[in-house]
């Protein structure tokens, strides 16, 4: 049902290496843009895509408090490189990889982090 999802930044370009670098560790790219404006990443045609926007009304990108973006991935490897990737891109902490609830041992797994802009992200995997 979802399309794509947008997150805003105030440099375009900065979060445009970000989001290469770390989306490409799942095969996503570059598949739509507009040159100081937005910037939009796919694995394929037609699957939903991620991208970040310069705010349309031109003021300044905030981050939404309670929003959160989950990148869906296949196994708690994925989530664990993907989380560490984010990191050492600039990315910033915001819960390291683990079950959620943290006594649990299978289901829910996830790393939550925030981007260059500080919106906030999280790779999970249901296992």
């Amino acid at each position: 049902m979802i399309g794509y999802v947008l997150v805003g930044t105030n440099n375009l370009a900065q979060a445009g290496s970000f989001y290469d670098a770390l989306l490409g560790t799942i095969g996503a790219e570059r598949f739509m843009e507009q040159e100081n404006y937005f910037i939009a990443w796919a694995r394929q045609p037609g699957e939903v895509s991620f991208g970040v926007t310069i705010p349309f009304n031109k003021e300044t990108a905030t981050v939404g408090n309670g929003n959160m973006v989950a990148i869906a991935l296949e196994n708690p490897e994925q989530v664990n490189a993907f989380y560490e990737k984010a990191l050492a891109l600039g990315g910033t902490c915001e819960g390291a990889p683990g079950f959620r609830p943290e006594s649990a041992d299978k289901g829910f797994y996830a790393g939550y982090f925030r981007d260059l802009d500080g919106n906030k992200l999280n790779a999970f995997c249901m296992v």
